[in-house]
Parts: C-alpha cells; sequence; structure tokens
C-alpha cells in the first residue's frame, strides 16, 4: 500500500481502478478540518492526465512493474516498436504511453520497458543521452557578455537551448527528465 506520506513523482498506484503515475503531489491544511493532497496524476494506459484530492492518511495499492531491457527498432506512424533482447518480443507503444520519452529515442537504443500484467504500460528512460545537432544558427563570439544560448534542433525533432558555442553537426548529452543542455560529448 502507498499513503498520503510515501508519495513522490513517478510512483505507480492504483486509483479507482486505473493504474496510475503521480506527476505532482501538495499538501493542503486549510483552516478547520483535516488535510488534503492535491495529485496530479497520469492513466499509463490511456495517457490521460487529471487532478483529484484525497484526504491526508488515505491509502492506495502501489503497483509492481516488471522490467524488460528492450531496443528500439523503429516507428510506425505513431506507434513506437521495442524488442525484448532476450525472447525477441516485439512490443508496440503508443505516444500516449511513451509521454516524453518519445523526444529522445533513437534507432537501436537501450532501455527498460515497464511490464504490468505482461502489458506495456511504458519505459524508464536513461537520466541523459547523447544527440546529434542537426540544426542551430552559428554563434559568433563577443555576442554577450556572459554566456548565452540559442535554439537547436537534436536528430529527433525535439528543440532545445543550447550554449552558442555548439554548432550542427555537433553530439551534445541532454537530459532526459526535463529537456536541458548539459554538455558537449
Amino acid at each position: 500500500m502507498i499513503s498520503t506520506s510515501d508519495l513522490k513523482r513517478g510512483a505507480m498506484m492504483e486509483l479507482d481502478g486505473q493504474i496510475v503515475q503521480i506527476l505532482s503531489y501538495e499538501h493542503q491544511k486549510i483552516g478547520r478540518g483535516s488535510a488534503q493532497v492535491r495529485l496530479k496524476v497520469k492513466n499509463i494506459r490511456t495517457g490521460a492526465i487529471f487532478d483529484t484530492t484525497a484526504q491526508a492518511g488515505s491509502k492506495w495499492p502501489r503497483i509492481r512493474l516488471e522490467q524488460r531491457n528492450v531496443q528500439y527498432l523503429y516507428s510506425e506512424g505513431d506507434v513506437h516498436y521495442f524488442m525484448d533482447k532476450e525472447s525477441y518480443d516485439q512490443f508496440p507503444l503508443s505516444p500516449q504511453q511513451l509521454g516524453d520519452a518519445v523526444n529522445y529515442l533513437k534507432d537501436g537504443m537501450e532501455l527498460e520497458l515497464l511490464m504490468y500484467d505482461d502489458e506495456p504500460v511504458g519505459v524508464d528512460m536513461p537520466m541523459n543521452v547523447v544527440l546529434e545537432v542537426t540544426e542551430t544558427d552559428p554563434g559568433f563570439k563577443g555576442d554577450t557578455a556572459t554566456g548565452g544560448n540559442k535554439p537547436a534542433q537534436l536528430e529527433t525533432g525535439l528543440t532545445i537551448n543550447v550554449p552558442l558555442f555548439v554548432s550542427t553537426g555537433d553530439k551534445i548529452r541532454v537530459d532526459t527528465r526535463d529537456g536541458s543542455y548539459i554538455e558537449r560529448v
């Protein structure tokens, strides 16, 4: 069981018969009465995001997910295909199941597939990935007194802000939690 005191971002639980992942939570104590917890959760199967509230001390069943080592193969339309590295089974996942992970997928990438009762529900991305810059404006020395940023498009189609010294063709490390630039590789 998971209680309101055990809540953390990214935790999975069962809420009203749905498998949800906690995106954010906030404890609220308003005047008289008991404290409440405001939750923002994502339905793992449908990708729907919704808000709910619960009394402090409420408990929900914790979800146990199995992890499998998989390799990203390809995408066909909106469906992304992954292959189990041990059994060679292939699993299709929708963009709703992948969430922000869809912005960091490269062919041949290895990651963890999350399974619930033999049903794929999402992937566990590494903390950072190395991606190539496919398009960015040139940065000129002396543009700013302090370090500046410019937009850069990466090989996956994601656009992030990078320092001025990064140029087209450079490989950079990107944080998958918030999509921020870490370093040039």
